[in-house]
């Protein structure tokens, strides 16, 4: 199965969000186990005229790793308990990134981040060269359709509505 490098994520989030779909994510956990996980939805986020992505106020200390170099995993806390799973794309300087947001057997972002064991200590590690998380392509086809992203209504209805949600109809 081929990895999926820097070069991958190197593209605007809406080219590669839906790529995402139907991805292998595979796990290596700190006692050994490695377990795989197909993606079954995303999201994307782009950059600052998006009022619903984090970058949309700039710069800030949070979101400094959304202007670093593709494939970066970006993980932030939501409501203080739930990690949330993101990959950086497009060139440095141009803050976009993906949200994984379901994988097959979890459905919801601080499911599969819990099923995963993902945390803090995977924000800012690359992810073409990380030993404890990979993305790979197995090469299945998935049946994708669009939907809007779920939870950004601060965001305004025309950014709320925004069909950046991708969802593998086979797996939902």
């Amino acid at each position: 199965m081929p990895i999926l490098n820097q070069k991958f994520f190197d593209r605007d989030v809406l080219k590669v969000a839906p790529e995402l779909i139907g991805k292998i994510i595979i796990r290596e956990f700190d006692d050994g186990r490695i377990a795989r996980f197909r993606i079954t939805q995303t999201e994307a986020y782009r950059g600052e005229d998006d009022k619903a992505c984090h970058a949309n106020k700039g710069r800030t200390p949070r979101t400094e790793i959304m202007y670093h170099q593709p494939g970066i995993i970006y993980v932030y806390l939501i409501y203080g308990m739930y990690w949330m799973l993101n990959f950086v794309t497009e060139k440095p300087d141009i803050p976009q990134a993906v949200l994984i947001r379901a994988v097959e057997g979890y459905n919801g972002p601080g499911k599969l981040t819990k099923a995963l064991q993902i945390d803090k200590t995977f924000n800012d590690q690359s992810i073409a060269d990380n030993h404890r998380i990979q993305l790979f392509d197995d090469l299945y086809q998935p049946k994708i359709i669009t939907a809007p992203r779920i939870g950004v209504d601060y965001a305004g209805e025309v950014w709320a509505q925004k069909p950046w949600r991708f969802i593998d109809k086979n797996l939902s």
